[in-house]
């Protein structure tokens, strides 16, 4: 069933939204919340025994959609298992999240993907913080050799997909593994990761945004001068369109590079990216987004809870560097869309082959055979845990 919403009435005064949520949000109950969580990842743990084999979402007919290593979400399975063990300190998510990690090894070495961040920095970023291993360390420096590769020196960023019919494509996705390459300068001492992140970072600010903060999800460069030819939503409703997601990579990106880089260009990307979207007059109230902004079928079209949770645990974050007003508006709109999601409404309480959030969008053109709409998706329970992860240390 597609989630379905009342019209919301647009926003006239910018930061409104803001104000708004100043009010007393619903409360999550954690101590419930944390036992569906641990519930649903004991028994995938107790069920999936293949390890070459990922759950990633759910199909059509409610069966398990699994991949390989080489899937770009191969990397969320495990490392929703590190964050469960921050959350329980239970060592039998420590010991499932090893074990699925170490399956993902081979992965460093993999140069024809961009999405080694996802893949490889989440489960062994975790994982190094929690064993401090030798080993964790030089697969997370391994695989920021292996992305620097797609690194393009006169467009100055790193090539995303290697299908289609671009030259050299580049999707706001990527700013999500920009992290793995900062991460690498700091365990080598090698700042060429961490620059080639800083100018891929800075070429998205320039090609990416519209005039409002919204993103394009594809820009297309000339291989050979470097210079964007083509802007496109590909995953989006049309090319002028704001898909959720997009816009969520987008906040999520910036945020990251703030904290890495203390430059305040990088903060007030963010924070107009945050804007966007608080205050777009298609944002719901319960704070879970739409798949695309500009989707001509809102309030009658799916919702996306991976959005939801990817925004909520940016703003977690982002509350870090701003001043106090704008530090509790950004934190009670996270509490608002994790309060949300922690509702019966978008959390399986049990069976949804073990995965925590449903209602989740991923790949809209693609159809409901295989576009994941309105499914449950891995990358959808790792945001959603490390947003509930963020929100209980608020509360320490």
């Amino acid at each position: 069933m597609m989630k379905r919403i009342k019209p919301v009435i647009a926003i006239i005064i910018s930061g409104f939204v803001c104000l708004q949520t100043t009010k007393a949000q619903s409360k999550i109950d954690m101590k419930e919340v944390i036992k569906i969580t641990t519930s649903q990842y004991a028994h995938a743990v107790n069920e999936y025994n293949d390890s070459t084999r990922f759950p990633r979402s759910t199909k059509p007919d409610g069966s398990l959609y699994s991949v390989n290593s080489k899937d770009w979400c191969s990397g969320f399975f495990p490392a929703s298992l590190w964050l469960l063990y921050d959350l329980t300190k239970d060592n039998f998510y420590k010991k499932a999240a090893i074990k699925w990690s170490v399956a993902l090894e081979k992965e460093q070495y993999n140069t024809t993907t961009h999405d080694l961040g996802f893949m490889m920095y989440l489960p062994f970023g975790a994982g190094l913080k929690d064993t401090k291993s030798e080993a964790y360390k030089q697969i997370i420096i391994q695989s920021a050799k292996s992305l620097a590769t797609r690194f393009h020196p006169k467009a100055s960023v790193i090539r995303s997909w290697d299908f289609g019919s671009w030259q050299y494509p580049v999707i706001i996705d990527n700013m999500m593994n920009l992290e793995l390459l900062f991460e690498a300068s700091k365990l080598s001492g090698d700042d060429t990761y961490r620059n080639i992140a800083i100018k891929h970072a800075d070429h998205d600010m320039e090609n990416h945004f519209r005039k409002d903060y919204s993103s394009y999800h594809v820009v297309d460069y000339d291989s050979i001068t470097g210079i964007a030819i083509k802007k496109q939503t590909n995953q989006g409703y049309a090319d002028e369109s704001a898909w959720a997601r997009g816009q969520a990579w987008g906040l999520y990106g910036f945020t990251v590079m703030y904290r890495y880089t203390h430059d305040k260009k990088y903060l007030d990307q963010a924070n107009h990216i945050a804007d966007f979207i608080l205050d777009h007059p298609n944002y719901p109230k319960d704070g879970v987004p739409y798949w695309d902004f500009n989707d001509p079928k809102i309030p009658n079209t799916y919702r996306d809870a991976s959005a939801g949770a990817v925004i909520a645990s940016a703003l977690f974050e982002l509350k870090n560097y701003v001043g106090k007003e704008k530090s509790e508006c950004y934190f009670k709109q996270a509490e608002k869309i994790l309060s949300t999601l922690s509702n019966p409404e978008y959390l399986a309480g049990s069976g949804n082959c073990n995965f925590i959030l449903k209602h989740c969008v991923g790949n809209w053109p693609k159809g409901k055979a295989t576009g994941e709409i309105d499914a449950s998706i891995n990358y959808g329970d790792y945001y959603y845990l490390e947003a509930l992860l963020r929100y209980k240390k608020t509360k320490e």
